[in-house]
């Protein structure tokens, strides 16, 4: 896909990884539309890289975990911009807990947020996508969808998901030219793993990451861009931790 003039929507686009994917599309020539619960400060500071890029940003305020603002989200990106071309579900958070300790509405928040959200934003995206002959469906897995953490249950249940999400949504619509990938980030350097106990980031650094260091944000949004312009890629999930989970001991 050549991402000049191109439109993206990317949701939990106004920090970490969902910004730094902003930006790297912007960078490549794609006007966007950042999606985040609340436009404070810091979603007004991406913004402005953006525009500083000579791109058009819009910043759209919805919680994605909510079906009816999901649809409304892709509905006001295309009322703005015209068309749709490329979505980017990163929104998303922590959700620990186990099984016996995790509340019921903690679990269906983890799934209304980082899976049903897909649901409604793919079903409002891909038709708009097929009008144009292409479009590019990224989402944001994790490490602990792929390999497993303790008293964890809800986050590894949703983020194990969207693999096989991916791959479903790949073969439908293969035949639209509408290609759906997924990213799986380790340990990454964002709000989301700042409160990390330094007993437990000194371990991840000496034990479990082969490459003895964190991502930052910038790793994870240069594999997304590259995911959305290579149209020869699809139902695919691609590792980004360091070697965090090809580790057997």
């Amino acid at each position: 896909m050549n991402l000049r003039q191109k439109i993206g929507l990317i949701t939990g686009g106004t920090r970490g990884i969902g910004a730094a994917s902003a930006i790297a599309l912007a960078e490549g020539g794609v006007d966007v539309a950042l999606v985040g619960r609340h436009l404070d400060e810091e979603a007004q500071a991406v913004q402005k890289r953006i525009e500083s890029l000579g791109r058009r940003c819009l910043l759209i305020a919805a919680d994605v975990g909510q079906p009816a603002s999901a649809t409304a989200c892709v509905e006001q990106a295309v009322k703005h911009f015209g068309v749709l071309d490329i979505l980017v579900h990163a929104a998303g958070g922590p959700v620990n807990g186990g099984l016996l300790s995790l509340t019921a509405e903690a679990w269906q928040a983890a799934f209304d947020v980082h899976l049903h959200a897909i649901f409604h934003l793919c079903r409002a995206a891909i038709p708009v996508m097929k009008t144009r002959g292409e479009g590019a469906v990224i989402l944001v897995s994790s490490s602990a969808g792929i390999r497993g953490l303790k008293v964890n249950v809800a986050y590894q249940a949703v983020k194990g998901a969207l693999p096989q999400l991916t791959r479903a949504l790949a073969f439908e619509f293969a035949g639209d030219n509408i290609r759906v990938n997924c990213v799986a980030p380790g340990i990454i350097r964002t709000r989301f793993h700042a409160q990390m106990p330094p007993e437990v980031r000194k371990n991840n650094l000496e034990n479990r990451i082969p490459l003895r260091r964190e991502g930052a944000p910038e790793q994870v949004a240069t594999l997304v861009r590259e995911l959305v312009a290579n149209d020869y890629i699809t139902g695919e999930t691609v590792s980004i931790d360091g070697g965090l989970t090809m580790r057997i001991c």
